[in-house]
């Protein structure tokens, strides 16, 4: 097994090992322009940017172009590898301190490997004085330094760096590839892993969550129930609400015992507790981790909210089809009876519209709209058609 197994449904890893092979003779002699030192992944959500990335860092280390089987592979796996740096954010946004602290670190030649690697995920969160701060280090990188940078399209890069980047192209994985994917590597039968692979429409690790947890099915259940559930403007308002306690929860239970963790680590790394005295600062820092936190499970909320909405918009895809109708299997093709009468209620312009109101949803959400509000008024133009 090998460290590309991991990479599910992309064209593009044949290419990949060819400028492995091409960057193994370059660090022999061979031309500068084999060897790109700045890349960017682009991809729709799901497709594997961060999963490509690591694969190929750790093909770049390995002596065998990624056998998977031998140290550096799998210190690359594992996170530990000291010529392997990530950069990932858990809040909103990617803050130009952590950007300061990692470019010292690209600066370094390697230690063990045969090259500094630095993978930056969700670099589309780069703000402004991050990317100036990370502008010079990828403009003018080490002989041995390489930037891999991962973000959904490459307009989401700053144009100062995306014009120094070879740009790698993911596509969403087909629904075979997925489920083949899962019956290998998460023990699931194969109904369950196509079941999984199509309502995720393609998204490796939203497949391998609703593969595996039943909870993350029920979820999904419950939000395909919205567009059925708006007869009047109290269930509209009552499903907008639902939505947002449901992100609530999901926030909960991923960032609560965490944040109390990460807390109780941090005293201790002071010293609190261990000295009759409280440290000096201590305050301080805690009250900057427990903001960092807080930013966390914003983002936590909003991407539970924007799954769901996701889920939604597929549905009225399938309806749409149905009214259209397109002889194609449907997303949610467990609810095709459920479709199929929803679809007669109504027109496909109708449709379109509905589908527009989610996606409209969506893009205000992502500009820090008040996610109940917004939520609300999604919910009277669905019912409005």
């Amino acid at each position: 097994m090998t460290v590309w197994d991991a990479v599910v449904g992309q064209t593009m890893v044949p290419a990949l090992q060819r400028t492995v092979a091409d960057a193994a003779g370059y660090l022999q002699g061979g031309p500068r322009g084999a060897m790109t030192h700045a890349w960017l992944f682009t991809g729709p959500p799901g497709s594997g940017r961060s999963v490509v990335a690591r694969a190929f860092a750790a093909a770049l280390q390995c002596p065998n172009g990624g056998c998977g089987q031998c140290s550096e592979c799998a210190d690359v796996r594992a996170r530990t590898h000291p010529d392997v740096a990530s950069l990932v954010t858990e809040g909103l946004n990617i803050r130009i301190s952590q950007v300061r602290d990692l470019v010292p670190r690209a600066a370094l030649r390697p230690a063990r490997g045969r090259w500094q690697v630095v993978v930056v995920e969700d670099a589309d969160r780069l703000g402004e004085d991050a990317a100036d701060a990370l502008l010079l280090s990828v403009e003018e990188p080490p002989e041995r330094t390489v930037w891999m940078l991962c973000a959904p399209t490459a307009e989401d890069i700053v144009p100062t760096i995306r014009s120094r980047c070879r740009v790698v192209h993911l596509r969403t994985p087909p629904y075979a590839d997925v489920a083949r994917h899962l019956v290998a590597t998460a023990g699931v039968d194969q109904k369950t892993a196509e079941f999984a692979a199509r309502a995720s429409q393609g998204h490796v690790g939203r497949a391998r969550a609703l593969a595996t947890d039943a909870e993350v099915r029920a979820r999904r259940a419950e939000v395909l129930r919205l567009p059925f559930d708006l007869a009047d403007i109290r269930q509209c308002l009552d499903a907008a609400a639902n939505l947002v306690e449901a992100a609530k929860a999901d926030a909960e239970k991923h960032c609560d015992a965490l944040d109390e963790r990460e807390v109780d680590a941090l005293r201790k790394a002071l010293g609190a507790g261990t000295t009759g005295r409280k440290p000096r600062n201590i305050e301080a820092a805690v009250k900057d981790l427990e903001r960092e936190q807080k930013l966390r499970r914003t983002r936590v909320q909003r991407d539970s909210i924007d799954r769901a909405l996701v889920d939604v918009l597929a549905l009225y895809r399938d309806v749409v089809m149905l009214q259209l109708g397109v002889s194609t299997e449907l997303v949610n093709e467990e609810m095709r009876p459920s479709i199929d009468r929803l679809a007669r209620t109504g027109s496909a312009a109708a449709t379109l519209r509905r589908m527009e109101a989610v996606v409209a949803a969506r893009e205000a959400l992502q500009a820090n709209a008040l996610p109940l509000l917004q939520l609300e008024a999604m919910a009277l133009a669905l019912r409005e058609g």
